[in-house]
This record gives C-alpha cells, structure tokens and sequence, in this order.
C-alpha cells in the first residue's frame, strides 16, 4: 500500500489536471478510512489554487484533501475563517480534515494554533468547540508544559461549555460529537504533562452524567492509565 513518500513521487510526476483522478483512485473511499496519506502529500504538494478547486468539487476526498491542505495557511484571518465555517460541515472526513489541517499549522507555527483553539474553545456551536479540542490534543503538539497547558485549557472550556447545554440539547448530534471528543482529548492533554493536567482533570465535576462519562472514557485510555499507575 503506497505511503506519502509514494503519493509524493506519484503526485509529481503527473499534471496538476490529473491530480483529481489520482485522488478518486486512490481515496480507500468507500471504505471505513479515507487515506490520510495521500492527503498530506496533497496538502505538501498542493497550492491554494489547488486546495481552492478540491474543497469546490463537492466530492467527500476531494475535499478532504483540500481542507488539510488550506490548514497550513490558518494564521490568515480570512483561511481561520473559512475553516471555522468548514468545522460544522456535515461530512464528518470534512471536519475531521479541519483538525488535521490545523495539527499541520501548529508543526509549524504553534502560538497561531494556540490563538485559533483558543477563540474556538468559547465558540457557541459545538463542532467548532470539537475542532478546536481535536486539533490540539495531538502528542507530536505537546512538547512543551505550555502547549500541554493550552490542551488542557481548551479541554476545560469544551468540557464547562458541555455542561452548559440544558439536558434536552445534549441529544443533538452535534453536541454528541463534541462529548465524543472529549471522551479521549483529556488523556492526550493530561499525559503531555501528567501532574498539572491531572489537577485540572481531578477538579471535573463528576455529578454531571457526561462529565462522568467523559472521565470514565479518558481513564480507561492506555496513555492516561499508566499516568494514573493502572
């Protein structure tokens, strides 16, 4: 099976006009996983004009690819808004790309990432909240105590905006989504750097149903465990 490095090779060997037919050959799609791999040689390939034409397309990989690779640029105003807007698309490989784009501008620039998850951490609707967590709680992200400080912030603010819901609005699939999220965002943001994480974590208030169940899901992840010596 082809890696970016093959994508790569491949994708530069062939006029940008037949980059959609490669992509559609190659997406995996139908299929449970979409593959992520060409996407990135995509987004490491591709210019904005390019990203532009995929995410126009209509077409669910085309527009995948498009997205992880206009991510890159989110430090402009005007490309954060534009995948603020892409965050509460109703494909969910489309918003899953608008993390996956961010991840990829916070490789590079993190204090951009930092004031994007931020703002979106407070936003009102709940899948833009769940962009902004997933985009952060990435490892490769957290290598330092201040960026594990702003996954654990951004968790905190996804988790009380949670809880804000009244009860009948937490049945909405968009507000699942989030909790779905934050159901292992927590151990990615706690493991990064275990004893100020754990702090913030143990002060969750677990008389809230989906706060409990928020905690049980992130306890019973590998990387929180061996934090927590189980």
């Amino acid at each position: 099976m082809p890696g970016m490095t093959q994508h790569r090779h491949e994708l530069s060997l062939r006029d940008r006009s037949a980059w959609p037919a490669y992509l559609d050959a190659h997406s995996r799609l139908p299929g449970p996983r979409a593959n992520t791999q060409l996407a990135m040689a995509v987004a490491d390939l591709g210019d904005g004009a390019m990203f532009d034409e995929l995410i126009a397309s209509g077409d669910e990989y085309r527009t995948f690819c498009g997205v992880v690779g206009i991510g890159e640029a989110a430090a402009d105003q005007q490309v954060a808004a534009r995948l603020h807007e892409l965050s509460k698309d109703g494909r969910w490989r489309v918003r899953e790309a608008v993390a996956t784009g961010l991840q990829r501008l916070g490789d590079h620039d993190f204090p951009a990432l930092e004031r994007i998850v931020l703002d979106w951490a407070d936003d009102e609707h709940p899948l833009v909240r769940r962009a902004a967590v997933a985009a952060i709680c990435e490892p490769r992200l957290l290598h330092t105590h201040e960026a594990a400080a702003t996954a654990v912030e951004v968790c905190r603010r996804c988790t009380a905006g949670l809880v804000a819901h009244p009860a009948d609005e937490r049945k909405h699939a968009d507000v699942r989504t989030m909790r779905q999220s934050l159901g292992y965002c927590w151990s990615v943001a706690v493991a990064a750097d275990p004893e100020p994480g754990l702090a913030a974590f143990a002060a969750l208030d677990q008389t809230d149903p989906d706060v409990a169940w928020i905690v049980r899901e992130n306890r019973g992840k590998k990387r929180l465990s061996r934090v927590l010596g189980g």
